[in-house]
């Protein structure tokens, strides 16, 4: 069997050096997630493996398992004698992560050690500036780089004017336009790509994921569907996959994702020009609503800003604010946001009073 240069793969020297810490064990890459059942790429290949027991008993949430992309210790380096045992995970440089489907408050890590993030969003139906922010914030947040991809541009009438409106919303970020009608439409993804770089494809059903990867690896590695006929995306992949490319370097494929709750995120750098407008506000407490001197919305009132990208980012400043609490916590603060700038203990004691009748 012809053995694997995991350094072709994503490995590095400081990986390699925390590997060498764990004697008797061998280094592996994870490459497939099931709900029990993993695959990895050692040194001779792709074999399946499971967690060891105390990686289970010691798992306090979803973060705690491995994941796609992930770099874990194994007992063995093939597939003789049954399934390897993952016995531990090493350092992750980055995750992509956001709070898990659900009532859940757990945190879910969709892929690691990843260089670049391909946020895949097309230019039909599925084209969402707010979606788009939101997937931002979570990748500057996750340590690695983040890309736009604009997909379906042969579906599009009129590209030049969404493309001016990705441009005000994706700050620092590249931008790329592709088609899946054209077979050169993956091009300037290319120079993402390289051995022992790691791509992640993220975005929502049916945006044209697969069709990139496919074009990417030279085959038809994943299998891929027509929009509906409301244009609606359609579920192709359905577990997380790492791949290795032809050309050197890998590039892991994710599932649709329906819903993209913020576990964490960069506000910062997705909302730089927010963030930068706010330095000038004349009070440091400004809440940007009706305050004397606030230049964020005196930019509003300039159309330098758009008043719905403010809005989306109190939302997802509420959302991390309101992270980890619980429902009396975030009842608590949701009513001094509404009543306590207004010294109205009154009115906040018969909001609680209403909302308890209609219980």
């Amino acid at each position: 069997m012809k053995k694997v240069n995991l350094y072709k793969v994503g490995l590095t020297d400081s990986l390699a050096q925390e590997a060498s810490l764990y004697q008797g064990l061998y280094l592996a890459r994870v490459s497939v997630q099931y709900k029990d059942l993993y695959k990895v790429i050692t040194e001779h290949g792709e074999i399946h493996a499971e967690i060891s027991g105390k990686i289970g008993f010691m798992a306090k949430n979803h973060s705690d398992y491995p994941v796609v992309g992930d770099w874990v210790m194994v007992d063995r380096y093939d597939a003789n004698g049954g399934n390897a045992i993952i016995s531990h995970i090493l350092r992750r440089r980055s995750a992509f992560e956001r709070k898990a489907a659900g009532t859940s408050n757990q945190n879910q890590i969709v892929a690691t050690n990843i260089d670049t993030v391909f946020i895949c969003m097309s230019l039909n139906n599925n084209f969402n500036l707010r979606r788009l922010e939101r997937y931002l914030s979570i990748a500057w947040d996750s340590m690695a780089t983040p890309v736009v991809v604009l997909t379906k541009s042969d579906l599009c009438d009129d590209i030049s004017t969404k493309l001016s409106l990705v441009y005000s919303v994706a700050i620092g970020a590249d931008v790329l336009v592709t088609s899946s009608m054209d077979h050169n439409g993956n091009i300037g993804l290319n120079k993402y790509i390289y051995t022992g770089k790691t791509v992640a494809f993220i975005g929502s059903s049916g945006v044209g994921k697969s069709t990139l990867i496919n074009r990417i690896m030279g085959e038809e590695m994943l299998a891929t569907k027509e929009v509906g006929a409301a244009d609606k995306g359609r579920h192709t992949t359905t577990h997380r996959q790492l791949m290795i490319l032809p050309t050197g370097g890998v590039v892991i494929d994710t599932p649709g994702m329906r819903e993209l709750q913020i576990e964490s995120a960069d506000l910062s750098k997705s909302f730089a020009d927010i963030e930068e407008l706010a330095a000038n506000c004349r009070f440091s407490n400004c809440r940007h609503q009706r305050e004397p001197g606030c230049a964020v919305q005196e930019a509003i009132s300039n159309k330098i800003l758009s008043a719905d990208r403010l809005s989306n980012y109190q939302k997802l400043q509420n959302e991390m604010k309101y992270q980890g609490m619980t429902s009396r916590q975030m009842e608590h603060e949701k009513i001094n946001r509404l009543f306590g700038d207004m010294g109205g203990m009154k009115q906040a004691r018969t909001f609680v009073k209403e909302k308890n009748k209609r219980r």
